[in-house]
């Protein structure tokens, strides 16, 4: 049945991030899931030190699991009153837990701070996030490794400052395509392993666990804080921190930004396949491309135009994750609270380009041929380097340029090829033949190092399979 909720988000104006893996997977029932399971890691830990009871962990535990029973606009309307929805969802799980053991219901967040289970949810739900992003990127940098192999020597215009520079090869383009692929996937993978628990109670001191230590009886230590913040990070899956960072954002930072790099990279892949599948190019196309709502004809190049706008729209939602980095005193108001958002929708776009990315790189259709044609759209005038070096080096330097211009601007002009302007100067034609000038202006013979450089590119293991 369709949704009757008017402030309901269901993606209509975010296609790119609609129905991928990790809408779901940051969506607001993602989120509670995440804090409740920081919730049942924190009393298990504390259990495994004797801060409290088998039973209690136990009991925290299935309640949490409980997820059915927790409503997630209940507790967003609620969480107005204490400014985070950990406040009302602590209430709700308290209650939870009495129904099964009513001792246990005192060692719901003992000890703990909101922060501390939000942020543990956060980087939960990221990590869990940024597995099928990591896939996607394997998939792509899998089907771009046997684009860069098949074409190794397919030739292309080079272009610089939108305008033909010199010939190089479609594998060498897809090669560099793949290689800032794996670039993101690394780093993505580094932040994922790197993401950490957060604990610290009210200002970062984990005060109040020693205070409940001193109540069950035993000395514990003076470590106690340390061994259960280690305890709490293995209960959650997550690395342990050195620090607690509630005003030390680091690991926000890190992720953002290695999300930022992601999204540029995805998006040059994008830039290069929308550019070379203009009508007028016609190089490239997306295997299914888009419809118009007006023009039967078009197949527009939607999965490049949705990866296009990711790239554009992550860095501004970073720059919020990197401005919480001062955050002031032991515990923020606003820079906190400002990450949210930018956080999850920075995740969810890039989790839309990767899937994008991967599609778009499967069911790409390469136009060897276009390729070869346009290389010839300015008359040999893209080998002009080439014969300026060949040139320099039998007539001199000086003299080389002068009778390069002077042919140049002929074949403009008259629209003829440039071997053929080339031959009505007497010093070029006294010093080269008809068969090497026509040689030497065959753009498909000045690839340079190319193929070696695509076959040093496919060398290079990841997350993709060596094509060969």
């Amino acid at each position: 049945m369709p949704s009757t909720d008017p402030a309901e988000d269901l993606g209509l104006l975010s296609p790119g991030q609609a129905g991928s893996p990790v809408e779901t997977a940051t969506g607001d029932a993602a989120y509670v899931r995440a804090m409740l399971d920081a919730e049942a890691a924190l009393t298990r830990a504390q259990a495994a030190l004797g801060l409290a009871p088998a039973a209690a962990a136990q009991a925290v535990t299935a309640a949490a699991a409980e997820t059915a029973r927790y409503d997630v606009r209940d507790l967003a309307l609620r969480a107005r009153s204490g400014g985070n929805p950990v406040i009302p969802l602590v209430a709700d799980l308290t209650t939870a837990v009495a129904e099964r053991d009513r001792q246990a219901a005192a060692h719901v967040h003992r000890g703990a701070t909101s922060q501390d289970i939000l942020d543990t949810a956060a980087m939960l739900v990221a990590a869990r996030a940024l597995e099928p992003v990591l896939a996607d990127l394997g998939r792509a940098a899998d089907v771009l490794a046997r684009l860069a192999a098949e074409h190794r020597d397919t030739p292309i215009a080079g272009r610089t400052l939108t305008q033909h520079a010199v010939p190089t090869t479609f594998g060498l383009k897809a090669a560099g395509w793949r290689s800032l692929v794996l670039d993101a996937h690394e780093r993505l993978a580094a932040v994922r392993a790197a993401l950490p628990a957060q604990l610290g109670g009210a200002a970062g001191t984990l005060a109040a666990f020693h205070t409940f230590a001193e109540a069950v009886g035993p000395d514990l230590g003076p470590d106690l804080g340390l061994r259960l913040l280690a305890g709490y990070a293995a209960e959650t899956g997550l690395a342990e921190p050195m620090l607690p960072w509630h005003t030390l954002r680091t690991p926000v930072a890190d992720l953002g930004g290695a999300l930022a790099f992601t999204a540029g990279a995805l998006g040059k892949f994008a830039a290069d396949v929308l550019l070379l599948s203009r009508t007028e190019i016609g190089e490239l196309g997306e295997g299914s491309g888009g419809g118009s709502s007006a023009m039967p004809h078009k197949a527009n190049p939607v999965r490049a135009t949705l990866i296009a706008a990711t790239a554009r729209q992550v860095p501004a939602l970073v720059s919020v994750l990197y401005a919480g980095l001062a955050a002031e005193d032991e515990r923020p108001a606003g820079a906190w609270h400002a990450e949210w958002q930018p956080l999850r929708q920075a995740l969810r776009l890039v989790g839309g380009a990767a899937r994008d990315a991967a599609e778009l790189a499967e069911g790409l259709r390469v136009h060897p041929r276009r390729m070869r044609d346009n290389l010839d759209a300015t008359d040999g005038l893209i080998i002009s380097e080439r014969l300026a070096a060949v040139l320099a080096a039998l007539i001199g330097r000086g003299e080389a340029g002068q009778a390069l211009s002077r042919a140049s601007r002929r074949a403009v002009e008259q629209g003829v090829e440039l071997d053929e302007a080339l031959r009505e100067e007497p010093d070029i034609a006294r010093v080269l033949p008809q068969d090497r000038l026509r040689e030497l202006t065959d753009p498909t013979q000045y690839a340079g190092s190319a193929g070696a450089l695509v076959d040093r590119a496919l060398r290079r293991t990841g997350a993709a399979r060596n094509p060969t």
